[in-house]
């Protein structure tokens, strides 16, 4: 599903490069869940960003769903590959603030623009429902605790029945009741739909919903 070469990623910073990946070699198979745990600056989010193509290797191969992604990888191709395979849940939500949940939820359906409007509407209606939001379809995200946002990303991410979910700090800013109802979610998503899932976390408590962990320290993989 996932497969990472050899993968450097250095930054400029003025005239110096930062390294923030230092050949990086990593698998990941069909419906694993893997946890990716460090300290921070240790490319947790770099290396998602990167299998999430919101980011391009500065050298190495890296391969999602078969596809070769490198350096000069047309943006074109990258955008469809997040519209069609990947789907994103950020620690700050990032919903739009003008659409109400049901309209944040149909928003990548239009996008891809493959279901008539009742179907997205009927699509997004049903996801909502099944995280457990079915009564709070016309609120918009100010309406909506930490917790209940975080269902609607995830019911957002899903739309378009992603292959791959990339999860950055998905609890880090939740409380305890809330991140035990988005931990269930997610792995019945991944037991039931078999959607692979890569989550970063600084949680070491999480790490025990993962079929493997990843530690990261300095740009490289220590131990899995």
């Amino acid at each position: 599903m996932i497969k990472l070469v050899n993968v450097h990623k250095t930054y400029l910073l003025g005239l110096e490069g930062v390294p923030a990946l230092r050949g990086v070699n990593l698998t990941i198979n069909d419906g694993e869940f893997i946890t990716i745990l460090g300290t921070s600056g240790g490319g947790k989010t770099t290396m998602l960003n990167i299998i999430g193509t919101i980011d391009k290797p500065s050298k190495g191969d890296v391969y999602i769903c078969g596809l070769r992604i490198k350096y000069s990888t047309k943006d074109q191709l990258l955008a469809s590959i997040r519209l069609n395979k990947l789907g994103f849940v950020f620690q700050t939500f990032n919903l739009i603030g003008s659409l109400s949940a049901l309209e944040n939820v149909e928003l990548p359906m239009q996008l891809r623009g493959k279901l008539s409007r009742e179907e997205i509407r009927k699509r997004a209606t049903q996801l909502l429902t099944e995280v457990g939001l079915g009564e709070r379809l016309d609120h918009f995200p100010n309406m909506l605790s930490g917790g209940e946002q975080q269902r609607v990303t995830i019911a957002r991410s899903i739309s378009n029945n992603p292959s791959i979910l990339l999860l950055d700090e998905p609890t880090g800013d939740l409380d305890t009741k809330s991140t035990d109802i988005i931990m269930k979610i997610l792995v019945d998503l991944n037991v039931k739909h078999k959607i692979t899932m890569i989550m970063v976390t600084h949680d070491q408590g999480l790490k025990h919903f993962a079929h493997r962990v990843v530690k990261m320290s300095d740009g490289k993989i220590l131990k899995i």
